[in-house]
């Protein structure tokens, strides 16, 4: 009987079978619809680096045949072949998608699932409908994926573009096809290409007898070289047609290929008529002298008068880029161009390094201090995050108070774990983030990890989570509380810079107001270093409640750089 998984379900590919050699069939269809069903080979960062792990009906199969397109059969669209342990190294994620090729929607399918056999017997079977998308045209049905073993992910998610767009959500790029060279308006073929066709050969007249025949001229002799002329002369053949252009800053150069029109020779002066002053020189006006404001700027190619920026070019700034501090008491300059950006210039590569990260996983970091949560994954299973910790949603998203009822209240209150949480419902994607804090993901899988209140961002509310008390003397109440999160979910935790992870030891002690979490099995007890002869004068040190953690060799401690 094979695992039935819904969707955000995960596993070792351990626990489903011993083999290795498995078999993935898709079954996809709908009513004048026809697919693309694909594997993308991705990196650790989720990308396509490598084009030849894009499994597609052009390339059947990957350079070492760890992942194999076999086609229809046994009644699935697709199906592949995947040898896990031939995967090499640098692929980190096998991701198999399904697009429409063509026009229609995700909606209008009927029925399908992803399947994976192992020795003839199916072990895991993720089923779906179209009724869990709605306008996508493409859909991330599962993934095999490293975390210390080879593991299954059934995604489900939807994605807006075809095939392509999903090639480029991968980092990869697609081959546009190549237009003919159309000629030119004049009706010659471009430069430094053929003519189209050979031009007939005039009509021959006929040829007179062998003694009629004029006499041949001999051929002239060979005429000594020439030195290279700077210009070509009259009647030369064009070589560079085209006139050579100054590029003056600000104008826009001509399209490639064609000839910019060489700029009209100005009107001879009348005869008798006064010869005017040259261009930027107000009549009138002694040269050198300082122009008023709106007169027009000098000549091209001349130093503009003192004061004055270059025809075409902006002003020079008074301060600093944006950002930095102003210079001689000048005004900040903001957004003034200051050279191309490192990855290239123009809106989108500067853009480029903050875009969203790729998709397919319920929660996504986008970066050190912003989280990304996708609550049509797992099911649609809602997610409790602090109130006001989220920063933008898409989608059709609800949020809602999430109370502790009365007996919550009086044990948050007594004990300083009350959690201040609203709860996320619905179809989209959620945004979390908390005062640019660093957030750290860390799932689940049945055990268990004791997190303090003041450090809990959001968690799946799959997860049980319960205040624990530690126990010890020396401190006003006579104990220590934190949380403790146990099940099967992902809780997002914050810190006050980058944290450490500590292996517990017999001599591990930590102070109360650093330490983020701790595996729940550890024991702690709480080590009191208040002596009254030391603290009846000044000159202590300060640290007078610590933690001693103890336990079995794999338990842990988080610390961070941050002291309340």
């Amino acid at each position: 009987m094979p695992r039935q998984f819904q969707r955000g379900h995960k596993a070792k590919v351990s626990d489903l079978t011993p083999g290795t050699d498995l078999y993935v069939g898709v079954q996809i269809a709908g009513p004048g619809l026809t697919f693309d069903i694909s594997c993308f080979g991705l990196d650790a960062d989720e990308r396509l680096s490598d084009d030849r792990y894009f499994v597609f009906f052009n390339q059947p199969k990957t350079p070492e045949e760890s992942v194999q397109l076999l086609g229809a059969q046994a009644g699935d669209t697709e199906s592949f072949r995947v040898t896990l342990d031939r995967v090499p190294a640098s692929i980190h994620k096998l991701s198999f998608t399904a697009t429409v090729d063509g026009a229609g929607q995700m909606s209008q399918v009927g029925p399908g699932y992803i399947r994976i056999v192992a020795g003839g017997e199916e072990v895991v079977r993720y089923a779906f409908t179209g009724a869990e998308f709605s306008t996508e045209r493409a859909v991330m049905l599962g993934d095999f994926y490293r975390k210390d073993v080879w593991r299954f992910a059934a995604v489900g998610q939807g994605f807006d573009g075809g095939l392509d767009a999903l090639l480029k959500n991968f980092g990869g790029e697609v081959a546009e096809e190549q237009e003919a060279p159309q000629p030119s308006a004049g009706g010659q073929a471009p430069g430094f290409a053929p003519p189209a066709f050979a031009a007939p050969a005039p009509p021959q007249a006929p040829q007179a007898p062998q003694s009629q025949q004029a006499p041949q001229v001999p051929p002239p002799a060979p005429q000594p070289p020439q030195p290279p002329q700077p210009y070509a002369a009259e009647g030369a053949p064009p070589i560079h047609a085209a006139p050579t252009v100054v590029s003056m800053p600000g104008a826009t150069p001509p399209p490639y290929g064609d000839t910019a029109p060489p700029p009209p020779a100005p009107p001879p002066p009348a005869p008798g008529a006064p010869t005017p002053p040259p261009y930027g020189q107000v009549p009138g006006q002694a040269p050198g002298q300082a122009q008023p404001f709106g007169a027009p700027p000098a000549p091209y190619g001349q130093q503009p008068p003192a004061g004055q920026a270059p025809f075409g070019q902006p002003p020079q700034p008074m301060g600093n880029p944006f950002g930095g501090p102003p210079q001689g008491g000048g005004a900040v300059q903001g957004f003034v161009p200051q050279g191309a950006p490192p990855g290239g210039a123009g809106l989108s590569a500067a853009l480029n390094p903050y875009k969203e990260a790729p998709t397919g996983q319920r929660w996504t970091a986008q970066n050190g201090h912003l989280m990304r949560v996708d609550l049509t994954m797992a099911g649609g299973a809602p997610v409790l995050a602090r109130q006001g910790s989220m920063v933008m949603y898409q989608g059709k998203v609800d949020f809602g108070y999430k109370g502790a009822g009365f007996a919550g209240r009086i044990v948050g209150n007594a004990t300083g774990q009350e959690m201040q949480l609203m709860r996320c419902t619905g179809r989209g994607q959620v945004f979390l983030a908390d005062n640019n804090a660093h957030l750290h993901q860390v799932e689940l899988q049945g055990d268990g990890i004791c997190v303090s209140a003041e450090n809990v961002l959001a968690f799946d509310e799959s997860l049980s989570y319960e205040v624990r008390r530690i126990d010890g003397h020396g401190i006003p109440g006579g104990a220590l509380f934190t949380m403790l999160f146990q099940g099967t979910g992902t809780v997002v935790v914050k810190t006050h810079g980058a944290p450490v992870v500590l292996p517990v030891t017999p001599t591990t002690f930590a102070d109360c107001n650093a330490v983020v979490a701790w595996s729940a099995a550890a024991q702690v007890v709480l080590s009191s270093q208040v002596r009254l002869r030391r603290n009846a004068y000044p000159g202590h040190s300060g640290e007078t409640v610590n933690l001693q953690f103890r336990g079995a060799p794999g338990n842990f401690i988080v610390v961070q750089p941050y002291e309340v």
